[in-house]
């Protein structure tokens, strides 16, 4: 069966207050429109093929600028005269498909689950309507029924009757349309009603004088459904959308301190027996292996952790590798391209820039190692540089195994350290030190017996 998808994203969201489109304003990191496109590729996977089509108009080259690595066909609306209009603008692309299912960008957590039943219900054949019953239906389309339970029609808050306005059951805005339908149905709509709109669910009308059978499906949870309007919403939905990625980690092994104080933006895998202290932000794509423990205040983005790995309070690690039984922090900062071999250790105001710390080296105190290689069992002391920018080029330090660098050494590269060599504290290196030297490289020290200590002018 071809399913071809709608998503429509043309609104401005004035009560957003923003320049962004609304369907750019994130969930969990992405788009609001990215988890819709994402959930439409899922369930096109799983029940078979079709073009997604995706209807903008404010903000349009914007949006298409954020999204435009995935395989969509874009469709402008020019005029926002409705969500019938806005389906009018995409029906030529969807000529030859068996069912046409009709998103929202600004309904983001949809689940492709949900879609897929919705789907199964339509099967090209029948009308699908996604409805939910809510205690309080304000401001939602009524599914309006007759004696027998049949869906007669859908009719928009502001058009309706008192009884009408009794109806608990509303109309999410997703539907799934027979394409044999499509054309007919969407193309000769009506904008008779109060708001001189060309409103989709007239089409329910169509089907039912077509004598088309109408169905319905509900989703598990009402977040599927809840659209974004304005920033407390965004919030709102922001909150229920990291509860759910909590407990599914939860649910696969990982123990979360407080759900409520730790953030969830991007792709992450995760072992077993892991602790996530309170304010954890994972971003990106994440791997977290067993018995990791990631303690206070920490921000891991496109990281990977292994085993046994201790990564302290307030640490930032950014594209970086973690091997396992490693200490990091804290207030430690790994940027793109640290690479930390198994028990190595990088302490407290200690930052790391495209550089291989070896087996059990350590840095552990207020030392910045960029653009080094750092053998196995190496000791890096306090305050130590490695200058590795002469302010064109990027250059190379070498510390060989069982290294010992002084407290307060700059090494200025390039140079190379030897194995099991030592530079004293206080040095300035810019020559290679030999294996099992010592490279010592400071002012001789002179002390003034006559010399006499500033007094404050009165």
């Amino acid at each position: 069966m071809r399913a071809d998808i709608v998503i429509l994203a043309a609104g401005q969201g004035s009560r957003m207050k923003s320049n962004l489109p609304k369907v750019l304003h994130p969930i969990a990191g992405k788009p609001m429109l990215e988890h819709v496109i994402l959930s439409a590729q899922q369930t096109q996977k799983m029940i078979g093929k079709g073009e997604i089509h995706v209807v903008i108009g404010h903000g349009a080259q914007k949006v298409k600028d954020a999204l435009g690595h995935y395989d969509l066909n874009w469709v402008e609306q020019t005029e926002q005269l409705g969500t019938g209009h806005a389906v009018q603008q995409a029906v030529p692309g969807c000529k030859g498909a068996d069912v046409v299912l009709v998103l929202y960008g600004d309904v983001p957590l949809i689940k492709s689950s949900t879609l897929q039943s919705l789907l199964a219900a339509s099967n090209g054949e029948r009308l699908g309507l996604l409805t939910i019953n809510l205690p309080n239906p304000s401001g939602y389309g009524r599914i309006v029924r007759d004696g027998f339970g049949n869906v007669q029609a859908i009719v928009e808050d502001k058009d309706s009757t008192p009884e009408q306005l009794a109806i608990n059951e509303v109309n999410t805005g997703i539907m799934a349309i027979p394409g044999k339908k499509l054309e007919d149905w969407v193309m000769h709509l009506s904008n008779d009603n109060a708001q001189k709109e060309y409103y989709l669910t007239d089409v329910v009308s169509k089907a039912v004088t077509e004598e088309t059978p109408v169905v319905h499906v509900q989703p598990q949870q009402a977040t599927e459904v809840e659209g974004v309007n304005s920033r407390v919403q965004l919030t709102e939905l922001e909150r229920a959308f990291q509860q759910q990625l909590a407990t599914a980690l939860m649910t696969s092994g990982v123990t979360i301190i407080d759900p409520a104080r730790v953030d969830i933006r991007g792709d992450i895998k995760t072992g077993k027996d892991i602790l996530l202290d309170i304010n954890v932000i994972l971003e990106g794509d994440v791997e977290i292996a067993d018995n990791v423990i990631i303690e206070p205040g920490c921000v891991i983005r496109n990281s990977r952790i292994g085993e046994g790995a201790i990564i302290k309070a307030h640490s930032i690690l950014e594209n970086a590798d973690v091997a396992a039984n490693c200490e990091v922090g804290p207030f430690a900062r790994l940027r793109p391209g640290a690479q930390l071999a198994e028990k190595a250790r990088v302490g407290n105001f200690v930052e790391i820039k495209k550089s291989v710390i070896g087996a059990g080296s350590k840095v552990n105190h207020l030392s910045y190692v960029g653009d080094a290689e750092v053998g196995s069992g190496a000791n890096i002391g306090a305050g130590v540089v490695t200058c590795n920018y002469d302010g064109v080029n990027k250059h190379k330090t070498s510390i060989d195994d069982g290294a010992f660098i002084g407290t307060n050494t700059s090494l200025v590269a390039p140079v190379s350290i030897g194995k099991n060599a030592t530079t004293g504290a206080g040095s300035v290196i810019t020559k290679d030190v030999a294996d099992n030297e010592l490279g010592v490289a400071r002012g001789r020290q002179r002390n003034v017996d006559t010399w006499k200590r500033p007094t404050k002018d009165a």
